[in-house]
């Protein structure tokens, strides 16, 4: 019966966060919810007290889901052997640039997999749809943050870079809510392809390409 009960509950996040991808908070009422659960609006109020209760399930879930990536892209083995790296601070910008893609590609794959955190980053934690408070601005901070702690003393130019990192990913997320292609991680793969010689110099990328230098 426990199980069950958590499928119902599970079903309804789902629910709207599907609506809240596809047409916006607006799209995520009561009777909608209820419809493309498939259940009925007891089912829904034996779980959560109001309609703004699911939306804030969306929200916490999806906020769950994106603090897992962060983690996973930025506590990765290559940060590690930055640290006993001859020239340490081209490992440690090696390292911001490499963990950078992998959350980039990690969260390019949930927006185009994941309705929950698709809906989730357009959300604040009030449920509501605050541009100052969304979900999206809390990750970016919190990815801007990780990125600080690995390039501590950052010059204009590291500054910039990240600055452009941010950007990067936030056109990503809002320019696959048009075409969902901008979601693929092979587009952001090689988007951050491109971006390496920024962060680690065109010497070092024709290196590992064995391709000559500029």
């Amino acid at each position: 019966m426990q199980k069950r009960a958590e499928q119902t509950r599970q079903t309804l996040i789902r629910a709207a966060a599907e609506l809240i991808g596809h047409g916006g908070l607006r799209e995520a009422g009561l009777v909608n919810i209820c419809e493309s659960a498939g259940v009925s609006r007891g089912a829904l109020y034996h779980h959560f007290a109001t309609k703004e209760a699911v939306v804030v399930a969306v929200h916490e879930e999806a906020r769950q889901e994106t603090s897992a990536m962060i983690d996973a892209a930025f506590d990765a083995p290559d940060q590690e052997a930055a640290s006993d790296a001859p020239n340490r601070e081209a490992a440690f910008r090696e390292a911001a640039h490499g963990a950078l893609s992998r959350f980039s590609s990690a969260l390019s794959q949930a927006l185009r997999d994941e309705p929950i955190v698709r809906a989730g980053l357009q959300l604040d934690p009030d449920g509501s749809s605050d541009s100052d408070r969304r979900l999206r601005e809390e990750v970016l901070t919190a990815v801007r943050r990780r990125v600080s702690t690995l390039l501590p003393e950052l010059p204009s130019k590291e500054g910039d870079l990240v600055d452009l990192a941010m950007v990067l990913m936030a056109g990503l997320e809002s320019l696959g809510h048009a075409d969902e292609t901008w979601w693929s991680p092979a587009t952001s793969d090689r988007i951050w392809r491109t971006l390496r010689p920024l962060f680690v110099g065109p010497t070092a990328t024709a290196a590992d390409s064995g391709e000559p230098g500029n």
